[in-house]
């Protein structure tokens, strides 16, 4: 079975042990990339990683996005949504399906 962790600040992470995820606290862009590549050779299945963080980690995000595991999920932190997450599902699932499955003729 394959684990879930959760990287951002403590502050924006912290509530997920509640749920049993494993939770990685990262300050800097540093820490977060050697987070992923850490958990991505560990049998993590999903690393959810808040946007303020994801937004700085672009490039080794783009690495494991060709791959089929981890799926690493954007998630709005204490800071706000600001809408990377709901775009990189929207644009996954373009990718998929090879349409943009909201788009309306109305």
């Amino acid at each position: 079975m394959y684990k879930i962790a959760v990287i951002g600040d403590y502050d924006s992470i912290y509530g997920f042990a509640a749920l049993g995820l494993d939770i990685y606290p990262a300050a800097n862009r540093k820490e977060a990339e050697e987070k992923l590549d850490s958990l991505a050779g560990k049998g993590y299945g999903i690393i959810y990683i808040t946007e303020a963080l994801a937004a700085e980690c672009k490039q080794i995000i783009e690495k494991y996005q060709e791959q089929v595991l981890p799926a690493i999920i954007q998630i709005p932190g204490v800071s706000g949504n600001t809408g990377m997450g709901v775009q990189g599902v929207k644009d996954s699932v373009e990718r998929a399906v090879g349409s943009d499955i909201l788009f309306s003729n109305n």
